[in-house]
C-alpha cells in the first residue's frame, strides 16, 4: 500500500479525488441557501440552552456589559433559558444594547429586570432575568420587548473589588483610622457628660426643625416670592438706592454731630433715670396724698360742673333771673342804669320778637338782658316798691 502511494500514477489519482470532493462541496453550497458566516461568535456553544420551537427575542440596555460576549447564557433562577445573540451600541447613547433569544415556554413579566452576573470568581458572564424584587409584576414579556436602562445593573468585577481593597490598604484610610480614633479618645476623655448633653441638644434641635419643617418651607417660599418681587422691581430698587446716596453723604458729613447728639442723649437718659430713681418715693407719696382729693372730686359727680357754670355767670345767672320775680329787681335796674339806657322788648318764648314795650328790658353798655318784668317807673334810690 505504501509503495503504491509513492508511485506517480497514484499521486495523480489522489489529487483528482480531492478536487472532485471540493467541486462536489461547491455544487452543494451553491444549491443550498446557507446562513452567512461572519465569525466564530456565531457558533453555538456545546451544552447551551434549549430554545424550543418558538423562541422570542428581547433586548436590554446596559451601561456597561464588561466582558459579556455573544452566545453567553441567559438564565432565570440560575437555569439557562436562552442565549445572547448580539451586542451593539445603543442609538443616541454610549450604552450597550444586548439582544437575547429566550425559550418560548418561559414567561416573564413585562417589567422584568436584567442583571449581568458571573457564574464564579473567574467564570463566564451571563444575563440573569428576574421579576421585580418590589412591587407587582405586570404584563408578560413578549417578542420585541425592551428592558430599559433603569431596570438593568451589574455585579462588581473582581478587579474592581481588589482595586478598592488595595486603595484601602495602601494608604486609603486604614492608617488614618487609627489617628482619628486616637485623637477622638483624647478629645472626648473626661468630657463624656458634656458630649452627651450636646448630642441631646442637637437631637432636640433636629426634632424641632423637623416639627417646623412646614413653617421653614413656607418661610423659604416667602423669601422666594420676595426675591421674585425684588427682581421685577430691580429698576425701582436701583433708583431708590441711587437717591439714598446724597442722604448718606449728608449723614457722613454730620457724623460728628450725630455722635455728639447720641452721647448727649445717653447723658440725658442717665440723668433722667437717676432723677426718677431719686424722686420715686416723693412722687409716690404725692400721688397717695392726691388720692383723697381725687376721690372727693369723683364723689361730687355732676355738681362740680353745674357749680362752675353758675360761677361764670355771677351775679345774674339764668336760674337767678327765672327765680326772682317782682319790682325789687326793677328798682335795682332803675337805680343802677346809666343815663341813655335803651329799653328793649323781652324775647318771645316761641323764638319771635314782640313789639317794643316801654320799660320791658334794660340794655346797658350795648348788651341786652331779657327780663320778663312789667314796666317800671324810675324812682329815687332807696325807695321801696
Amino acid at each position: 500500500m505504501s509503495s503504491a502511494l509513492h508511485r506517480p500514477g497514484a499521486r495523480v489519482t489522489g489529487v483528482a479525488a480531492v478536487l472532485a470532493v471540493g467541486v462536489g462541496l461547491a455544487l452543494v453550497a451553491t444549491s443550498v441557501d446557507l446562513p452567512t458566516f461572519t465569525g466564530i461568535d456565531q457558533v453555538t456553544l456545546p451544552g447551551g440552552a434549549d430554545l424550543g420551537d418558538h423562541p422570542y427575542e428581547i433586548t436590554a440596555e446596559f451601561a456597561d456589559v464588561l466582558s459579556l460576549a455573544p452566545q453567553s447564557s441567559v438564565k432565570v433562577n440560575d437555569v439557562a433559558v436562552g442565549r445572547v445573540t448580539k451586542i451593539t451600541l445603543a442609538s443616541g447613547s454610549w450604552n450597550a444594547k444586548v439582544t437575547m433569544r429566550v425559550n418560548g415556554g418561559i414567561r416573564l413579566p413585562a417589567n422584568a429586570y436584567a442583571h449581568l452576573e458571573q457564574s464564579s470568581l473567574l467564570g463566564e458572564k451571563y444575563v440573569q432575568l428576574s421579576p421585580p424584587a418590589t412591587g407587582t409584576a405586570t404584563g408578560a414579556l413578549a417578542d420585541g420587548d425592551r428592558i430599559p436602562l433603569t431596570r438593568t445593573n451589574r455585579n462588581p468585577e473582581v478587579e474592581e473589588v481588589f482595586g478598592a481593597l488595595s486603595m484601602l490598604l495602601n494608604g486609603g484610610g486604614i492608617n488614618q483610622l487609627k489617628t482619628i480614633t486616637t485623637e477622638l479618645n483624647k478629645a472626648l476623655a473626661g468630657q463624656e457628660p458634656q458630649v452627651r448633653s450636646m448630642l441631646k441638644r442637637v437631637d432636640t434641635l433636629v426634632t424641632d426643625l423637623d416639627g417646623h419643617k412646614e413653617d421653614i418651607t413656607d418661610a423659604l417660599d416667602g423669601v422666594n416670592r420676595l426675591s421674585a418681587t425684588l427682581a421685577t422691581r430691580k429698576q425701582d430698587v436701583g433708583t431708590v438706592l441711587t437717591g439714598l446716596s446724597p442722604g448718606m453723604k449728608v449723614l457722613e458729613k454730620q457724623r460728628g454731630s450725630l455722635m455728639t447728639m447720641l452721647r448727649s442723649l445717653d447723658t440725658l437718659s442717665t440723668v433722667a433715670v437717676d432723677t426718677v430713681n431719686r424722686s420715686k418715693a416723693d412722687m409716690v407719696a404725692d400721688l397717695k396724698a392726691l388720692a383723697p382729693t381725687l376721690r372727693a372730686l369723683a364723689d361730687s359727680g355732676q355738681d362740680l360742673p353745674d357749680s362752675l357754670q353758675v360761677l361764670l355767670t355771677y351775679p345774674f345767672t339764668d336760674e337767678v333771673l327765672r327765680g326772682v320775680k317782682g319790682d325789687y329787681l326793677n328798682v335795682y335796674l332803675d337805680v343802677t342804669a346809666l343815663p341813655g339806657t335803651q329799653i328793649i322788648p323781652p324775647l318771645d318764648p316761641a323764638g319771635s320778637t314782640s313789639p317794643a314795650a316801654p320799660g320791658t328790658t334794660a340794655k346797658k353798655s350795648g348788651s341786652a338782658l331779657p327780663l320778663p318784668l312789667p314796666p317800671v317807673t324810675p324812682t329815687t334810690k332807696g325807695s321801696n316798691r
